[in-house]
């Protein structure tokens, strides 16, 4: 695989960055589909170690908008899935490269079957681990409450007692109590956060994407009727979780079981972030599901 090459591209509200790495020569044979990875509110510098499992095709990944390199232009506080969707339809279109492979994973697999919904022609295989998208659960009532809180609990106090929300959320298993934003808050600095406020609030998951991704309501009626195969799943530690349990419902609801990888919610890390799952086996994994005939 080729070294990446950065592209500019401007879309409505935001200036956008994507990366290309050319697959390398494979003796003539037919190359396969160009494949995208995609994350949200994670921009492109998370999918290192997993791009470098696929030299044998073209890779594209992007910064979403307001994320890292992408540039927000239209001072818009929050985002939802559906500009996302046309931010990656026009980053696939700019590269020439459509259809696409998707690997999407957390909001930027809720962000893929918007995607699908409204432009299929761009995508192939759709493999979307882990969305969180809590309209699906039964339980969504409680968790699109916790995630209300915790957008207003960042606009009131900042990034430290709104993350230590948010982990707790993410970290819990099964079902969500309906009182559960009502609960004590949990301390910050038991994460190692910063407890106190320092007045930014440009942060791409609590301030811009929380509430649009996870309220977030699937078309399933488009997403049957579209000609792209889409395998949901979720990772072998995650279960219990709610974008896990967000997966299986998302899955049953498109009539097919969800796909199984090893590790957890960011099973591809290897390193970045400060994070490891297990990347070699969740490519393999995910070069298998590629490679199945629909």
């Amino acid at each position: 695989m080729t070294e990446p090459v950065t592209h500019t591209l401007d879309a409505a509200g935001a200036t956008l960055r994507y990366d290309v790495r050319a697959g390398l020569p494979n003796g003539g044979a037919a190359r396969p589909s160009a494949l995208l990875l995609i994350g949200s509110p994670m921009d492109a510098g998370g999918f290192v170690t997993l791009a470098s499992y696929f030299g044998d095709r073209t890779v594209l990944t992007y910064d979403p908008r307001g994320v890292g390199r992408s540039v927000r232009t239209d001072g818009a506080a929050e985002s939802v899935p559906e500009e996302h969707a046309d931010d990656v339809r026009r980053v696939i279109e700019a590269a020439g490269a459509g259809p696409v492979d998707v690997f999407a994973s957390s909001g930027g697999a809720v962000n893929a079957l918007a995607l699908v919904t409204h432009h299929p022609e761009h995508v192939r295989t759709l493999v979307a681990h882990e969305p969180p998208a809590a309209q699906v659960l039964p339980d969504r009532e409680a968790v699109l409450a916790a995630c209300a809180d915790i957008h207003a609990t960042y606009l009131r106090d900042g990034r430290g007692p709104a993350m230590a929300k948010f982990i707790t959320v993410a970290a819990r298993k099964g079902p969500f109590p309906a009182d559960w934003a009502d609960g004590p808050a949990p301390d910050p600095a038991a994460f190692g956060l910063p407890v106190q406020d320092d007045g930014s609030r440009d942060d791409p998951l609590l301030g811009q994407n929380i509430r649009g991704c996870t309220g977030y309501r699937p078309d399933f009626a488009a997403l049957r009727a579209a000609p792209v195969r889409i395998v949901v799943a979720a990772g072998k530690e995650s279960e219990g979780e709610f974008p896990a349990r967000a997966a299986a419902a998302i899955a049953a609801a498109l009539h097919t079981a969800p796909a199984v990888f090893p590790s957890h919610h960011g099973g591809f890390l290897g390193g970045e972030f400060g994070q490891h799952g297990e990347p070699a086996a969740f490519a393999q994994t995910l070069r298998e599901i590629l490679h199945t005939a629909p």
